[in-house]
């Protein structure tokens, strides 16, 4: 099973987040699954690739830390591929949004950490 990980400080607050991030996983071409206040999954959209290859996205807001200005998030991305070659589609998909959260316009990255 293929599993990367990243965490973000970003300078937006927690109550904000949730919404942009929806809206920022959609247009990465992910449907939303499921989410609360401070918790969102995500999947690939069926028909792309095997079923097997198919990402699910986790992001945890992490209320308990937030600022009026800055707010963690963590995001796991994994799928049933067997991570046999760097760049499996799954490592692609990761990199792919972990690109869009850093390069958003709707706050300012402060910290990125990969995991």
């Amino acid at each position: 099973m293929a599993r990367y990980t990243c965490s973000f400080i970003v300078s937006v607050p927690s109550d904000y987040l949730q919404p942009l991030l929806i809206e920022l996983l959609q247009d990465c071409e992910l449907e939303i699954q499921y989410y609360t206040p401070d918790y969102i999954m995500a999947r690939e959209i069926p028909g792309n690739v095997s079923f097997s290859k198919l990402v699910a996205v986790e992001v945890l807001i992490d209320k308990s830390t937030a600022t009026e200005t800055e707010t963690r998030m963590s995001i796991v991305m994994k799928n049933e591929e067997l991570p046999l070659q760097l760049d499996n589609h799954c490592r692609q998909i990761f990199e792919f949004v972990k690109q869009a959260i850093e390069h958003s316009r709707n706050w300012h990255l402060v910290e990125s950490f990969a995991g």
